[in-house]
């Protein structure tokens, strides 16, 4: 893998940094992406790898213009694009009866125009060099992966953070119309679902808010970032070839309950 490069967005903490750690493990070169610089620069001193290896672009998704700067970033650096992980994204709190107009075509504009704006770009890209080959049915020698997080979210809601949800549903869509669209050019579209995952938003949930998430996840615990970036991992390879327009969840379970689970201590004493 020491010659595919691999762009990831929301790349300076939490899950997309996990998923850009584990593509370097795996051989990728890496291009991290994210609005926030200083994080951003943190994250590639945490890595202690050279330009050879990842370098930080500082980007909003929700940029056209800086979307475009990211694609010519990882050309310079580089010279080609073979996949990319959409993960970059916020959720403000709000429901319909109170939630600014402001906040909600924020939360899309970042969700889901972002992921919009960025596979548009890597996917034109990556149909040029296609449709440059001279032998178009080898395919599979240059596989083209493009992974969007979504989040069990687009199944289940959560009515307080409508447009997170929103966002994440249409994310889905997206997901499984790009598949079908690229499949002749053997361009795999796929989607990450997780479930709770330990990132900065949840270190701070104790007490009865993590019991309550303890309750709804049949696992009892919240996943790890690093869990995460392996299903990234998989959906970046070629042990995925077969695998378009399908979103896996990493959820503990938690879609498959149609019931909250008791308490672990319970559990042990069943």
């Amino acid at each position: 893998m020491s010659d595919r490069v691999f762009i990831v967005t929301g790349a300076a903490r939490g899950i997309g940094f996990a998923c850009a750690r584990r593509l370097l493990e795996d051989g990728y070169k890496v291009v991290l992406a994210d609005s926030d610089q200083s994080n951003g620069r943190k994250a590639i001193s945490e890595l202690g790898v050279g330009d050879d290896k990842a370098v930080f672009v500082e980007c909003d998704v929700a940029e056209k213009l800086e979307v475009h700067n990211l694609i010519a970033a990882a050309l310079a650096n580089y010279g080609r694009i073979d996949g990319l992980i959409n993960n970059a994204g916020i959720a403000l709190k709000g429901g319909s009866l109170d939630l600014s107009e402001a906040d909600f075509d924020r939360v899309l504009a970042v969700n889901l125009r972002g992921a919009f704006l960025v596979s548009k770009a890597v996917a034109q890209y990556m149909v040029q060099e296609i449709e440059g080959r001279d032998d178009r049915s080898r395919l599979t020698e240059r596989p083209y992966s493009i992974i969007n997080m979504s989040s069990i979210n687009d199944t289940v809601a959560i009515p307080d953070y409508l447009a997170y949800t929103v966002s994440k549903g249409g994310l889905l869509q997206m997901t499984r119309a790009m598949a079908l669209e690229l499949a002749p050019y053997g361009i795999r579209v796929n989607a990450i679902g997780p479930g709770s995952v330990k990132t900065d938003m949840l270190s701070g949930v104790a007490g009865d808010a993590l019991e309550k998430i303890h309750s709804r996840t049949p696992l009892g615990r919240i996943a790890l970032p690093d869990e995460v970036a392996g299903v990234a991992s998989f959906l970046a390879g070629e042990d995925s070839s077969y695998i378009t327009g399908q979103c896996i969840y990493v959820d503990g379970g938690r879609l498959a309950l149609n019931y909250t689970m008791p308490p672990q201590a319970l559990l042990e004493d069943i």
